[in-house]
């Protein structure tokens, strides 16, 4: 729709309110309208059109990527106490899902060791990947398990998501169980970096313990963006029961 010159309202104020307009009815699905594009298709100067997107990447709907242009803002939900995955909650929003192996190695780690409910000093299997959505990253994704249970992982195809697949197929071990907590954090340095996260913002870090029957096989500990992603929960008046996530959650998906 053309701006109106005559009208009181100023000139960015209006071009904000149409592409707000054009937004909510779905469009610039995979790539907004570049600061040029914007000048030339309402007839305005560069800084009116900044002055416009700015406005609508502080209210959120809008964000800039260094490099590549300006989005529509994305944010991904998942339902709280669900046996759902992280994987499987942004591919359902239509967003393309990407992991990059970040490490894959033996080790040491008495913290996990000790969440295995397995000596200090034994050998485990770390698997660190990074989850993308639509090439921006989204989760860093810690894992540890037995080496002389997850041994057989290292060689295995981990960017394909489920790992849980991959060590069913070579181990025939299926996590079938377990439990999950959910709390705000602030991220380290590395962490905030490697997920391209503005200073000051929290991540969600979801800690989860798997066990096949009684036997525990893996500890996880994922952070993922908080500026990115939500967990919702429902509610009924008519009964007075919500559903609220408790910090035991059980899960069977990864």
């Amino acid at each position: 729709m053309p701006l109106d010159r005559a009208s009181p309202v100023p000139l960015w104020a209006q071009l904000e309110a149409e592409l707000r307009r054009r937004v909510a009815e779905g469009e610039f699905a995979r790539r907004f309208l570049t600061d040029r594009e914007l000048v030339e298709t309402y007839a305005v100067s560069r800084h009116t059109a900044r002055e416009a997107v700015d406005r609508l990447c502080a209210d959120g709907i809008l964000e800039r990527r260094r490099g590549r242009g300006t989005f529509i803002r994305q944010e991904f939900e998942r339902p709280a106490g669900a046996l759902y995955s992280l994987f499987r909650a942004i591919e359902a929003q239509g967003a393309q899902q990407t992991i990059v192996v970040r490490n894959v190695e033996e080790c040491i780690d008495v913290a996990a060791a000790e969440h295995l409910g397995v000596p200090p000093d034994e050998p485990l299997l770390l698997i660190d990947r990074m989850r993308m959505a639509d090439g921006e990253p989204l989760a860093i994704d810690r894992l540890w398990m037995p080496f002389r249970l997850g041994g057989p992982l290292l060689d295995a195809d981990l960017t394909r998501g489920v790992i849980y697949h991959e060590l069913a197929a070579r181990t025939g071990i299926s996590v079938v169980g377990g439990w999950e907590r959910i709390r705000p954090t602030i991220p380290s340095p590395e962490e905030r970096n490697a997920l391209g996260m503005p200073d000051g913002t929290a991540v969600f870090t979801i800690e989860r313990l798997g066990r096949a029957g009684q036997r525990r096989v893996e500890w996880r500990i994922s952070k993922v963006r908080g500026d990115r992603y939500s967990f919702v929960t429902t509610w009924d008046p008519r009964t007075g029961v919500d559903r609220i996530p408790t910090w035991q959650q059980r899960t069977a998906d990864a």
